[in-house]
């Protein structure tokens, strides 16, 4: 039986080999449906300085408008480190609190710790900068 050829390529690496170049398009098709599914929930948004200022965190003092609803997001704050390296500018801390940014993200809800008490707070996971943004957009800015 070790010599019958039908048994030898079961398990084998010509076996294996034989299905690499079916699930590599499989593969990839999914993760391009995972993308767009990800892409497809991202809304736009305007992040800024709302002006309320508090003496213990967790404190909201930053809000965002939900573009496509025109809804205010209170106490969001801003997590950038998933914008591309373009968009990370020295003005971009500046450009978030006075509300002149449009970014594209998602607004998640993250436990955080303050004083030792667990609190459930937005925040916007920024993923791109798409635009200024427009002074009707920034009416809920207190800068403005």
């Amino acid at each position: 039986m070790a010599g019958d050829r039908r048994f030898a390529a079961i398990g084998g690496k010509s076996d294996r080999m034989r299905f690499s170049p079916l699930l590599t398009p499989l593969v990839a098709i999914a993760c391009l449906a995972l993308m767009s599914v990800a892409e497809a929930s991202a809304g736009l948004y305007v992040v800024c300085d709302n002006g309320l200022r508090c003496i213990m965190a967790p404190c909201p003092s930053s809000s965002a408008l939900d573009i496509a609803t025109g809804r205010i997001v209170k106490g969001v704050s801003a997590d950038t480190s998933g914008l591309p390296r373009k968009d990370r500018t020295p003005e971009l801390s500046d450009a978030l609190y006075s509300g002149r940014l449009v970014l594209r993200g998602s607004i998640t809800n993250r436990v955080q710790t303050f004083n030792g008490k667990l609190h459930t707070l937005p925040v916007l996971v920024a993923t791109a900068v798409e635009r200024k943004a427009k002074a009707s957009e920034r009416r809920h800015c207190s800068s403005h």
